[in-house]
């Protein structure tokens, strides 16, 4: 039985077990969250120490699995069994019998991370047939905000807009990292607090003046007084913002910029869904970038984007501090947007 994250969650939390659990996919955060509710949450505390058993998959075999999960829990209604690393074991198909008539007493956890059990085999298959599935699929980027918000109001925390685009944009979707730094302001702050870029910059350290969400509205706006002193601030933060991850996040805003010109006359619900932004808010620079910046002209800046981005690389180039090159590009495109549309060149 296929299952998302969130309705076994629920499940769980309403004590519906099952005696078989694949956990698997690319994404660990979920499956480790998974693993935690089985260790701490479905056996008493004094229950554990005969009923849970947690082994790994490099260091135990399907027999020893298959043995303890054949025994009788003891003062308790059920065992639970979790297989930690579940990938690494060599003989994991060896455990088809077992999945095909699990013990009733019994719950088994297979936590196989960082990539999908292949459901075409034997075992894969039963497994499908069998027992409860939960894949764990990374998320895109445009995901990471709703899942930001959605994570703290699970904490009893809203957080603004801008806020949750500012964590994405420096976490990336790496979903461990951002619920860590989601932990000091969890921790820090009081429940009910609506979280702005002020509390992000004085407890996870992210500077609300001086970031790359700032960074792409000042070209958005052409206020190149901000966008100045935005560059000095790189320029001395070097380590922190690094023109590979500035680029990368210049290049989804105009690549959204480049979508947003053959989407305007569309109804507003429909260009949010297809440029994956949460709220109209969002909508705000993509609109001043677009009286500013032509699709020809978007066009030309994403060229110049992917161009730049394999000099940051080091890739056919040499010679000029990441500063200077990050200097090169922003003049390149501040330029591109007083050209007038008609005259500027499609890139070849």
């Amino acid at each position: 039985m296929q299952i998302s994250f969130e309705q076994l969650m629920e499940q769980l939390k309403e004590k519906q077990y099952h005696p078989v659990y694949l956990l698997h996919g690319e994404e660990p955060f979920f499956i480790d969250k998974v693993v935690r509710h089985f260790e701490h949450e479905v056996l008493e505390a004094h229950q554990r120490a005969f009923n849970l058993t947690v082994v790994y998959g490099k260091d135990t075999d399907a027999q020893q699995i298959r043995d303890a999960a054949m025994r009788y829990p003891m003062m308790a209604p059920r065992q639970v069994i979790i297989v930690k690393e579940a990938q690494e074991m060599r003989d994991l198909s060896a455990l088809l019998p077992y999945v095909q008539k699990p013990a009733p007493t019994t719950i088994l956890v297979l936590a196989h991370k960082h990539k999908r059990l292949k459901t075409h085999t034997k075992l894969g298959k039963a497994l499908a047939a069998q027992a409860v599935v939960m894949e764990s699929k990374p998320l895109y980027e445009n995901q990471v905000p709703t899942w930001i918000a959605n994570h703290l109001e699970s904490y009893g925390f809203t957080i603004s807009d801008e806020s949750s685009q500012l964590l994405a944009e420096y976490l990336g979707t790496d979903l461990s990292r951002i619920a860590n730094e989601l932990n000091k302001l969890v921790l820090n702050l009081q429940k009910g607090t609506c979280i702005t870029p002020q509390h992000i910059e004085t407890h996870i350290g992210i500077s609300r003046e001086f970031n790359v969400f700032e960074l792409q509205r000042a070209l958005a706006h052409g206020d190149t007084t901000r966008l100045g002193r935005i560059l000095a601030f790189f320029v001395a933060n070097h380590k922190k913002h690094p023109p590979i991850m500035v680029i990368a996040t210049l290049f989804n805003f105009f690549s959204r910029l480049y979508m947003f010109h053959y989407l305007r006359k569309r109804p507003e619900k429909e260009v949010l869904q297809a440029m994956g932004l949460r709220s109209s808010w969002f909508l705000k620079d993509y609109k001043a970038a677009a009286r500013r910046y032509g699709p020809t002209q978007v066009a030309r800046i994403i060229h110049l984007l992917r161009r730049y981005d394999l000099k940051a690389k080091g890739v056919d180039f040499a010679g000029t501090a990441d500063s200077e090159l990050l200097k090169e590009l922003l003049w390149q495109i501040i330029t591109l947007a007083t050209v007038p549309e008609h005259i500027v060149k499609p890139p070849q």
